[in-house]
């Protein structure tokens, strides 16, 4: 099932986009990306917690991002909802409003995977816009392969969440 999801996500890689992996190892990897968008902390945090806006519908499980919500609070869900039930992405451990979100777990294929993810995005003002600092940490066996591929799909994603915050 590992090798699976790993070339499942291999193949999913649609996009490429600018980014940074901080670090890789059979232990695990780090993913950095740092954007500017011009348009103010608000709107980039509206964008950001209305994924259905922005996350590409090829990356997702049901094939729609319109079946994707977030709720922005602790132990709120970043959920989709899919025939005949559901999947969390992601579950919100911290939310500092128009400055940070941090939520746990594994996006794609790494839930099949004996991990542990944590995805940090901050939201500093600068000038007229706004600076978008998005982190992934991922802990577990065997990963050092997946770090690329992880990371060129975030860094599409963040840069469709750009776009949608400058509409």
């Amino acid at each position: 099932m590992r090798k699976a999801g790993m070339a499942a996500l291999a193949a999913a890689i649609a996009a490429p986009a600018s980014a940074e992996v901080v670090d890789a190892s059979d232990a695990g990897f780090t993913s950095r990306h740092v954007l500017i968008v011009t348009a103010p902390p608000a709107k980039v945090w509206d964008a950001l917690v209305h994924p259905d806006r922005w996350w590409e519908a090829a990356h997702s499980y049901s094939g729609d991002s319109a079946s994707l919500s977030l709720d922005p609070r602790p132990g709120g869900c970043w959920c989709e909802k899919i025939p005949g039930g559901g999947v969390e992405h992601m579950r919100v451990i911290h939310v500092d409003a128009e400055r940070m979100l941090r939520m746990a777990g594994g996006l794609g294929p790494l839930q099949a995977m004996p991990v542990s993810g944590v995805m940090t995005v901050t939201l500093e003002a600068r000038g007229a816009g706004t600076e978008i600092v998005a982190t992934y940490s991922v802990a577990g066996p065997r990963l050092a392969p997946l770090a690329a591929p992880v990371d060129k799909v975030l860094g599409a994603q963040w840069l469709r969440l750009k776009a949608a915050a400058e509409r």
